[in-house]
């Protein structure tokens, strides 16, 4: 089972997209599967429900954070390298989904679209059939494809 099937897999338990996504790669990470669902539920749906970044690519700047990034406040290359790292996996999945934002993605808006809430709520999906699984899927997948090309850069591995 791929890490994309684990998290696709996590979505349809009913784990948002941002946990999803990084309780896929949990074996890998310094921390607990509570505390990793924790910190990464306010991701999910859009960002805190709101349709905004894609909580799939939220998991995957989680999991690039926890996998390569630093813990030094005084380190810009080291955080400069990382964002280059998130840059690199964002770019790719904008381009085969043809967008990072989650409205725009479960088709609510057109791409490129105007934002913000309906009624001062989240924005809800209507359709029967959403993306999201298949989104977990992807980004998990291209994530582990990057994670396996780079294990030699990885910072902690639990």
């Amino acid at each position: 089972m791929t890490r994309g099937d684990k998290a696709k897999k996590f979505f349809l338990q009913g784990y948002n997209s941002a946990q999803s996504v990084v309780l896929a790669f949990s074996d890998m990470i310094d921390a607990d599967t509570k505390t990793l669902a924790m910190l990464s539920q306010p991701f999910g749906v859009g960002t805190r429900g709101l349709k905004e970044n894609c909580g799939a690519v939220s998991g995957m700047w989680i999991v690039m954070g926890a996998l390569f990034g630093g813990s030094e406040p005084h380190n810009p290359k080291k955080r400069n390298e990382l964002y280059a790292r998130m840059n690199t996996l964002s770019l790719k999945f904008e381009q085969d989904n043809k967008s990072l934002i989650c409205r725009e993605l479960v088709g609510l808006t057109p791409i490129g679209g105007p934002k913000g809430l309906i009624g001062g709520k989240p924005i809800q999906a209507k359709e029967k059939k959403r993306p999201c699984p298949d989104l977990c899927k992807y980004a998990a997948d291209i994530l582990e494809e990057y994670v396996n090309a780079h294990k030699n850069d990885i910072v902690y591995v639990a």
